[in-house]
């Protein structure tokens, strides 16, 4: 029945771009009574206490046949793509806010590709090439004094390492899974992944001498709706509707709308955060959306 609506996979694809986009706002506000290490658990666990039985609605299941070294790449892949690139991009949240998080987070297009190049030997256009100086010249444009607003010079230089970093690292992460992404069921592979960056948080934590003030920094009365609905919106709602956007339209379509995200949190940042637009701050995602596409498609 679903297969039978007109366009259902670009509705899907774009819902996907708006869904994580009132997500991250959600996560920005939560940020504000909840440590980053304690949001990445809480999120995971939500989401892959959620994922277990949509998997087996999917008809797949968590632990299927596979070698040993196809669990350990994904697990150490989501060591670093979500226990350490989450808690990054949580930081950086926090430090200079959803729109700046927006234009920073464009970093990660020029880092899959540069990746691909290292590890799988593929090339990068003129074109491509373009783009990342878009990229770059998007996050010196915003970054300038008048674009950076209240944000003070040491927390957006900060905020801005801790991005590229979570950026860079999040990339890595995919990269280094792609042979074995393209010849394996994706709920599965989320799960793995899931669960390995939900064990370096849970080390971490461990040698972590504040470890309860951390964690119970989760449980505020104050922000909980925020972060569980931020959860639920930005790790297994998403998940969701981007893997239905990949089903039902073309991968390039579908990816091209689900990066219109960048955008939907700049303009949801204005709205629902107060964050003050500026025209350094507007050219700075105009720059950074249009070197994106460049990057993605040239």
């Amino acid at each position: 029945m679903l297969s039978n609506i007109a366009y259902l996979g670009e509705i899907l694809a774009l819902a996907t771009a708006i869904v994580w986009a009132f997500a991250v706002i959600l996560f920005k506000k939560s940020g504000e009574t909840v440590h980053p290490i304690a949001l990445n658990v809480y999120k995971n666990t939500l989401a892959g206490l959620l994922l277990i039985p949509t998997i087996y609605i999917f008809g797949e299941t968590l632990f299927r046949p596979a070698p040993p070294e196809d669990y350990l790449l994904l697990l150490l892949s989501g060591i670093l793509g979500i226990g350490i690139a989450d808690t990054l991009f949580f930081m950086c949240l926090n430090l200079i806010g959803a729109g700046m998080t927006a234009i920073v987070d464009c970093m990660y297009s020029p880092f899959i590709i540069g990746l691909s190049i290292l590890w799988i030997d593929e090339s990068m256009s003129v074109f491509q090439i373009v783009g990342v100086v878009l990229i770059i010249s998007a996050i010196l444009t915003a970054t300038r004094k008048k674009g950076r607003g209240n944000i003070s010079r040491r927390d957006m230089l900060l905020g801005l390492l801790y991005g590229v970093l979570g950026m860079g690292t999040m990339a890595v992460g995919i990269v280094m899974i792609k042979p074995l992404l393209d010849r394996s069921p994706l709920l599965w592979v989320t799960e793995i992944r899931l669960i390995g960056g939900l064990a370096v948080l849970i080390i971490l934590l461990l040698f972590n001498p504040r470890r309860k003030a951390i964690m119970s920094t989760a449980l505020t009365t104050t922000g909980w709706k925020y972060t569980f609905f931020g959860s639920l919106m930005g790790t297994y709602l998403a998940l969701m509707l981007w893997l239905g956007g990949m089903k039902f339209t073309k991968a390039s379509i579908a990816a091209a709308l689900n990066q219109t995200s960048n955008i939907w949190i700049f303009i949801f940042a204005a709205i629902l955060l107060k964050e003050r637009i500026n025209l350094l701050k507007s050219i700075g995602i105009l720059l950074a959306v249009a070197g994106v596409f460049l990057v993605m498609y040239a």
